[in-house]
């Protein structure tokens, strides 16, 4: 006979895996958008992306407060403590990502300049699918207990940062191009918004696979110089 407790805990994890498909099926439609290379978006997409993020606020509340609960009522055992708590450090992450999906939506459909969009989307889509990789891998080390996804998470990481400069130093390329004004620049500034976005996407990515590790091992490797 299943235990009170072990229902609070499986209903938690329930929840978190509503709110993780949540947050994949946002980066996934963000991914689409992304890959037309078109700054106007269609009004159905982003809509249901911002019908998608007042779901994912509701959850994260939702979810927080029964890991409270759980932990007052039922007095769970260290490791599942360690599990729950990893949830709940993944779902800060997660619903942050999600506030970055936004984020880039309203950046790209700021760019005034769609031409500068037109020539970098290549490279902001690559950037993209590598983060969205990362958070995919890292959710994927939680819910299996697998730590070597977690680990080439972190490992990653540096890859979405060399994306990132590559592309700025493309940017900073283009603007020496005689037509340059103040509304490419201002465009070279939302294009920089979007990939920052798009990075930090990747750092929650490894937030979340150091929750993983720590739910599998106990061992809270945050402020570890390398993981081995």
């Amino acid at each position: 006979m299943i235990s009170k407790k072990d229902n609070a805990i499986n209903n938690i994890l329930s929840d978190f895996e509503e709110f993780a498909n949540l947050v994949l099926h946002q980066l996934d439609s963000l991914e689409k958008l992304v890959s037309t290379g078109d700054t106007n978006f269609p009004d159905g997409a982003t809509k249901e992306m911002l019908v998608n993020e007042k779901k994912l606020d509701k959850l994260e509340v939702k979810i927080s407060d029964k890991i409270v609960n759980t932990i007052v009522l039922y007095q769970p055992v260290a490791s599942d403590i360690r599990k729950i708590m990893a949830c709940y450090r993944i779902i800060i992450s997660l619903e942050r990502v999600g506030d970055m999906v936004i984020n880039i939506v309203n950046f790209i459909q700021n760019i005034k300049t769609p031409k500068v969009y037109s020539e970098l989307s290549e490279v902001v889509s690559n950037m993209l699918m590598n983060s969205s990789s990362m958070v995919n891998k890292a959710l994927l080390a939680f819910t299996n207990d697998d730590k070597e996804y977690a680990i080439w998470t972190i490992k990653n990481d540096a890859v979405a940062d060399e994306i990132n400069k590559k592309m700025l130093k493309k940017a900073i390329k283009k603007s020496s191009d005689s037509d340059e004004n103040k509304q490419l620049l201002m465009s070279f500034i939302n294009m920089n918004s979007v990939v920052t976005n798009i990075e930090r996407i990747a750092d929650h990515a490894t937030n979340i696979a150091e929750a993983a590790i720590y739910s599998i091992e106990g061992n809270d490797i945050r402020h570890a110089k390398k993981v081995e």
